[in-house]
């Protein structure tokens, strides 16, 4: 009889790579473990592909948390979990507009996405892997209206392009993008798919205006979905190709 098994190593980086957006939030309370044992695991090292992957994840939950804290600098939840900037009163409230929850959403947010990252560097420091290191492309000034706390970012919200159509391929009653996947949805708000928007105010002017304000924070609105659709694709689309 023949065996059609894959190997057990495809099996399970796959299995790895589809578990961890779920895991790496539920284990990242121990991820220090792993950085203070650096070298020391009893575990086989990684493979060079499965290192690249999972650097590859680490940047983009780095990319993301740097997305979430200007948010919650201006929106969230200031404390001790999160303690840079002050908040922005005007801005919160607009974006409150949305959801009475919404600072909290955003302060969670924050957290986890830092503790993803967090976790998977420390996993390939146990590893004896090299983690991910963005700093050096933190360059990018941010807002300067009230409660920002004037850090460089890695990621501007003042110049965003979103597209939207992750709307409508998850609303469709006609189209389903598994079984027609040449076909191109709509964009739910088109004039968001050119030109550059900001999703936070770029100055105190722009807190001015309640009904810019309010524009603005119905982009972010549909960024926050735009980050978490494309973060929920983002392991399943690896693991395919693991």
């Amino acid at each position: 009889m023949h065996n059609f098994s894959p190997p057990l190593r495809v099996l399970g980086r796959r299995a790895f790579l589809g578990r961890m957006a779920a895991g790496a939030a539920l284990l990242a309370p121990g991820a220090a473990l792993f950085a203070k044992n650096k070298g020391k695991g009893k575990g086989p090292g990684l493979t060079k592909g499965d290192a690249a992957l999972l650097r590859f994840a680490a940047a983009a939950e780095i990319l993301e948390t740097d997305f979430w804290v200007q948010y919650n600098e201006l929106a969230g939840i200031q404390d001790s979990e999160e303690p840079d900037g002050s908040g922005n009163q005007p801005y919160h409230d607009a974006v409150a507009q949305l959801d009475e929850d919404m600072d909290q959403y955003i302060h969670d947010n924050t957290e986890d996405e830092r503790t993803h990252f967090t976790f998977l560097n420390a996993y390939l420091a146990s590893k004896g892997a090299q983690p991910v290191d963005l700093e050096q492309f933190r360059t990018l000034p941010g807002s300067t209206a009230t409660g920002s706390s004037g850090k460089l970012r890695l990621t501007n919200l003042t110049k965003l392009t979103l597209d939207t159509s992750w709307w409508t391929r998850y609303r469709s009653r006609t189209q389903n993008p598994d079984l027609s996947p040449g076909f191109v949805f709509p964009q739910a708000i088109p004039d968001l798919s050119h030109g550059q928007h900001t999703a936070i105010p770029r100055t105190n002017n722009d807190t001015n205006d309640p009904n810019l304000l309010q524009v603005i924070a119905n982009t972010a609105g549909f960024h926050f979905a735009t980050i978490e659709q494309g973060g929920n694709s983002l392991y399943p689309s690896m693991a395919q190709r693991a």
